[in-house]
């Protein structure tokens, strides 16, 4: 076949094409970050339940140190942590859902209840779970207080137990 005899064809896109895939690529851009969702990341979350236990771990010190009863306060609706160690109150992430678990005499309100560490290192005990994310993909995290040693423990609650 002779070169005069073959169509001319040009290896290159049309503008059909080039179009179409500029707008794929920006429907990406706007969906994905979307469907990942705007949630608490893992990193973040562990912050959070770290500031929590060690805040706990310094009232019970503070308890042992000063001989006077330390006290931590937890409210779950705004989040917030507070300690009779320091005049500071603690802002945890807005996304975070927590839970308190503590006798009824240390329940301030509903949504409010304080963790007592005795000068001898006791404490009243109880728990606060933390948890980011939906239902089925959620990640949560316990923070124990042992009533008799008041000793603070933090546990991944969705690692396999062995």
């Amino acid at each position: 076949m002779s070169r005069a005899s073959r169509p001319f064809t040009n290896g290159g896109f049309t503008l059909l094409e080039l179009v179409l895939v500029v707008m794929l690529i920006a429907l990406m851009f706007t969906l994905v970050p979307r469907m990942m969702g705007s949630g608490v990341s893992g990193t973040e979350l562990k912050s959070n339940v770290r500031a929590i236990a060690a805040a706990m771990k310094l009232a019970r010190d503070s308890a042992i140190n000063t001989r006077r009863d330390a006290f931590v306060t937890v409210n779950v609706e705004s989040r917030e942590l507070t300690t009779t160690y320091e005049d500071k109150t603690h802002k945890l992430n807005d996304q975070l859902t927590l839970k308190l678990f503590t006798s009824q005499a240390d329940q301030i309100n509903e949504q409010t209840a304080s963790f007592r560490f005795y000068p001898d290192g006791s404490s009243n005990g109880g728990r606060v779970t933390v948890a980011a994310g939906e239902a089925g993909n959620a990640r949560e995290f316990a923070i124990d207080v042992d009533w008799l040693t008041g000793r603070v423990t933090v546990s991944d609650l969705q690692a396999p137990k062995v």
